[in-house]
């Protein structure tokens, strides 16, 4: 702590002369080496702390200027050493400011009585008319968001949670606003009732009112011009830029947020990019991407997902080139004429997945397109397992998360295939054979409740299906050798139901520990819960291999799994591999014949292709 001296009668003098004036001058508190040659035009009310001001702060690269305070009006204000504060056209009141700080040309910084700094806001998400069922704060990750926002209907969870997160607030709740070390404040209206972490930058920013501004170690926020954000909080790494206007969200780390684009009742998670568009009681997990000007997310949750515009879709159905995945609502026609739907929400790679949040009949037919004509809706079972996009996405996702090594709040689990999704897998191949047995061979066409489903679209489905499930057996056990588990798994857990808790892929009867634990009072803190999920997290190899065991047991009709049993579905394995790199070649191959394709981009990807092979005895 700073240890703080009065003024002499000699630095009064030079102050007074410097243009400056006091309430009271006794109330003023100098750090012990201050000098008062750079406090200039400057007035003072209640009690106000000053560090030293004897070195220079960078204005903009090359741009040198001393510390020190010009122009300014301080009430009840603590500054730290080396800061440059200087044309403040209200006041300062009631902050707490670092260390070499650079503040000008603002309005007014205060913190008013009863501030929260956007912590424990309580917010609806997937129901915009809803009771809220998320609450804010700044230790929130996407597992317990979506833990949350998945149980708050349980009363006795819903007020273990709450008593968790209150205790967790009132833990790190300071007394009056915050701002760290090294920030910089630049042409910003309001700041009220807001805490600004260390390295944080605001530059041409509206107004932030009863926020929090986080950082992490070297990840810090940058918010721009003419943002306006009300009761948030925003995590290390992100960027609210080009006049935003968020209130009552969580932004994640590494997100960035642009363009005009409005956001309510919403929560955003690792990675997110969104422009233009807008959000309303949003779930938008790790990957969640918008980008259009008419994009509306509402009421729903996503992660790897890329929203389309209302009139032209983004529904990439050719994707080697620099763009992503994007969906459909249903009842929205395309220039051609037809409903096409790419839909998703299923695990990590939710769009790939082409599961319907709002068609439950198609949940257990995975990985597929929905294709309206006319009056009749066709699905194509398994066809995304073999595009271009698909592949594409497996292969990009973790080369774009941008948050720093070590420091990340939320879990991202990139594997595509999991016992989370291969389980959907399994569900839809058996759906898929059972309507051939109770129908036979000879059918053109199969009823799946509402949908049609083309003879050789059903034949190609259970050969995609088969193809995905022999990757992920041999992918599984070619780790479990390489890393001296293969045989018998020394643990249960992970044999059942698998889910997602946004990012985290996790047995069910993990969560439901984690429920029971949380309502017994074994975890009793937030980091107990949060450490919890990093726990299960780390177990993830251990539990699916419990789960991969018993399947490629049931797979193969085997009571164990020998050496001789492990050649066979390593061979099974490449046979698929292969199959598989060949169904996404034709893919790119038709793309290109389409012509939207330049011959560098096409080569690139076909060479990329031609060594898959190297990779096959890789974990």
């Amino acid at each position: 702590m700073e240890h703080y001296r009065l003024l002499t009668d000699e630095e009064i003098i030079i102050l007074e002369n410097n243009g400056c004036t006091a309430e009271d001058w006794t109330s003023i508190n100098v750090a012990e080496d201050f000098l008062p040659n750079h406090i200039k035009n400057t007035s003072f009310y209640g009690e106000v702390n000053l560090g030293v001001f004897e070195k220079n702060v960078e204005i903009t690269k090359g741009f040198i200027k001393h510390s020190g305070i010009n122009r300014a009006t301080l009430r009840n204000v603590t500054i730290g050493d080396n800061c440059l504060i200087e044309n403040v056209g209200g006041y300062i009141n009631n902050y707490t400011i670092g260390d070499d700080c650079y503040i000008s040309n603002v309005s007014i910084i205060e913190t008013t009585e009863g501030a929260t700094y956007g912590e424990g806001n309580l917010i609806s998400v997937l129901n915009e008319a809803g009771d809220g069922n998320a609450i804010i704060f700044g230790n929130l990750n996407s597992q317990f968001a979506a833990f949350m926002v998945k149980h708050f209907g349980d009363k006795n969870i819903k007020d273990e949670i709450r008593r968790l997160i209150n205790e967790d607030i009132e833990r790190n709740m300071p007394e009056r606003g915050i701002i760290g070390n090294n920030v910089k404040i630049i042409g910003t209206k309001e700041i009220t009732n807001t805490v600004i972490n260390d390295n944080c930058e605001i530059n041409g920013a509206s107004r932030l009112s009863d926020c929090s501004i986080l950082n992490g170690p070297n990840d810090s926020v940058y918010i721009g011009t003419g943002v306006i954000c009300e009761n948030s909080i925003i995590c290390n790494g992100s960027s609210i830029i080009n006049s935003v206007k968020i209130q009552d969200c969580f932004v994640g780390e590494a997100c960035h947020i642009s363009n005009g684009f409005t956001a309510s009742q919403s929560v955003f998670f690792a990675n997110s990019y969104m422009s233009n568009g807008e959000a309303c009681a949003a779930f938008c997990g790790p990957f969640s991407a918008s980008h259009h000007k008419s994009s509306l997310l509402i009421g729903g949750q996503f992660s790897f997902y890329n929203a389309g515009s209302n009139t032209n879709f983004s529904n990439h159905a050719y994707k080697m080139g620099p763009i992503h995945y994007g969906t459909l609502e249903r009842g929205t026609k395309t220039a051609s004429g037809s409903y096409v739907l790419m839909p998703a929400k299923i695990g990590a790679f939710s769009v790939c997945m082409g599961k319907l949040m709002h068609h439950p009949d198609t949940r257990d037919v995975p990985f597929s397109y929905l294709i309206s004509y006319n009056d009749d809706m066709y699905l194509v079972p398994g066809r995304n397992i073999t595009t271009v996009g698909l592949y594409r996405d497996i292969k990009k996702w973790p080369k774009r998360d941008k948050r720093l090594q070590g420091s990340q709040k939320s879990i991202v689990n990139f594997d595509w295939l999991s016992p989370f999704t291969v389980g959907e897998i399994l569900r839809g191949k058996k759906i898929l054979e059972n309507l051939r047995a109770a129908s036979g061979d000879l059918q053109s066409q199969y009823n799946y409740h509402d949908y049609v489903i083309n003879s050789s679209s059903l034949r190609k489905g259970i050969k995609y299906y088969d193809i995905a499930l022999r990757l992920y057996m041999g992918a599984v056990l070619k780790r479990a050798k390489k890393h001296n588990y293969f045989g018998v798994p020394t643990t249960t857990i992970g044999r059942g139901n698998w889910i997602d808790l946004s990012g985290l892929l996790l047995p069910e009867s993990e969560e439901e520990r984690l429920i029971d634990d949380i309502k017994n009072g074994t975890l009793e803190t937030i980091q107990a819960v949060i450490d919890r999920f990093e726990e299960i997290n780390d177990h993830y190899r251990e539990y699916q291999w419990a789960w991969t065991y018993q399947m490629i047991l049931d797979y193969y009709g085997l009571s164990e799994i020998t050496e001789e049993d492990a050649l066979r579905i390593r061979q099974d394995y490449i046979t698929a591999r292969r199959a598989w790199i060949a169904e996404i070649r034709k893919d790119a191959e038709k793309e290109y014949a389409m012509g939207d394709v330049e011959d560098e981009v096409f080569n690139d990807f076909i060479n990329k292709l031609d060594h898959e092979i190297d990779y096959e005895d890789m974990a």
